[in-house]
């Protein structure tokens, strides 16, 4: 089954905890600080890879959480760090935040990686907090808090050359003759539910890669038939093949409905180079109405060509003619996807205080919640380094302007503090 879109959570794995701990060793009574740092969290990355060429994997595996790092040791152990989660995707994937609609990432060449989450960094053991006149610090840092996303994914095929056209014109038919592909054919409209691709070479030295994009009808940019689902393929070809089926009841009609799809779908897609064929050429009825059909086109701008692809009639000067065509056409700078919406990051100094109650309030802001996270409140060092963060932000002055009263609870992230003046 092809699937060409998907939405999962990821979330990075948290920083290990920095320990508190003072080294112990027989005949020395004073040992000093010696608990070690924490290990990194582990990353979320997403990683294109050339063998994978659909979303289905993700169509049930929606969660993807990577490892959190290990907590500090005494001895300065350091706590180890958590591997990177590794998530493969297809070329061609746009990559979204799935609450805000921000475009994250538009992911074409193999290999290609993209940090989703950053894992926590680990937490500092209390070696770090000695000083000349505190020789034993009783204070240490917990690991930084995970990140987490709802990913949205696109898929958008990359091939070099699009076959579009009504259904029924014979694509699926073109695209297996041209290369090696084995589409689903029958004589009924929608045989194609899905975009098929395929290779085809053009000498020793060349291939091109062709996609056989399903029929559009009319409404198709709107969500109609299945149009609307696959509209997106179409971006990413740089010259599209318009194959006209001969034995419609209205061949310039389907021509101008595919294109007025296309148009109203992505403006985009009507400036890009099409090769006009006329399909079923063996057929005595399609020879009759060629002559017309060639010079209405070519009031148009368009030059028609006449192929049969269930007789292979002139299919490979076809292939030729688009080949030359891609060769004076330039690689796409891929201005159909939206620019990243740019967002400055929380300052972390900023706070904002909110009254709950007659005695509740709350500290709201991304610095003094991630260090809440952080901190050791069962550790006097700890909950004073807390506390002195507190006055130099200038979060310790505003709530006493507010009103805050002894006896109070302030609120910060999940943690509920009382107030001693």
């Amino acid at each position: 089954m092809f699937i060409d879109q998907a939405e999962i959570y990821v979330r990075s794995g948290n920083g290990g905890n920095g320990m508190v701990h003072f080294h112990r060793e027989k005949f020395v009574s004073r040992g000093g600080p010696d608990g070690g740092d924490g290990g990194k969290g582990g990353d979320v990355i997403l990683e294109v890879r050339a063998t994978i060429n659909t979303l289905a994997e993700y169509r049930h595996n929606m969660r993807f959480l990577a490892q959190d790092g290990k907590g500090g040791g005494p001895n300065n152990m350091s706590g180890r760090g958590a591997e990177d989660l590794i998530i493969a995707i297809p070329p061609g994937t746009v990559v979204y935040d799935a609450l805000t609609g921000d475009l994250l990432g538009d992911l074409t060449e193999p290999g290609q990686r993209l940090l989703v989450c950053k894992g926590g960094r680990g937490g500092r053991g209390n070696q770090h907090f000695a000083t000349s006149t505190n020789q034993a610090p009783r204070t240490g840092e917990k690991g930084e808090p995970c990140e987490e996303k709802q990913l949205r994914f696109e898929l958008k095929l990359i091939a070099d050359i699009g076959i579009i056209g009504v259904p029924n014109a014979g694509k699926s038919t073109l695209l297996s003759v041209l290369t090696n592909a084995k589409p689903k054919i029958a004589p009924y409209p929608f045989t194609t539910l899905e975009p098929n691709l395929g290779v085809a070479r053009v000498d020793e030295k060349t291939t091109v890669v062709l996609a056989d994009i399903p029929g559009l009808i009319e409404g198709a940019s709107q969500g109609a038939g299945l149009g609307h689902e696959f509209l997106r393929h179409i971006q990413r070809t740089r010259v599209l093949i318009h194959l006209i089926d001969g034995l419609s009841s209205d061949p310039l009609a389907d021509f101008s409905q595919t294109n007025g799809e296309l148009s109203l779908f992505d403006p985009n897609l009507a400036k890009k180079p099409q090769i006009v064929a006329l399909n079923k050429i063996d057929q005595a009825e399609v020879q009759e109405i060629y002559p017309a059909l060639k010079k209405e086109l070519k009031k148009r701008g368009y030059e028609l060509m006449t192929i049969s692809a269930m007789a292979r009639t002139d299919i490979r000067d076809l292939l030729f003619k688009a080949v030359n065509k891609l060769a004076d056409t330039p690689a796409l700078a891929d201005t159909e996807a939206p620019l990243p919406v740019y967002r400055p990051k929380d300052d972390p100094k900023q706070f904002e205080i909110t009254r709950e109650g007659s005695n509740e309030w709350r500290v709201a802001g991304a610095g003094i919640e991630r260090t809440a996270k952080m901190t050791y409140f069962e550790h006097a060092g700890s909950l004073r380094r807390f506390q002195k963060l507190m006055e130099i932000l200038g979060i310790e002055a505003a709530l006493r302007q507010a009103g805050v009263k002894d006896g109070d609870t302030v609120s910060i992230g999940d943690y509920e503090l009382e107030w001693q003046d």
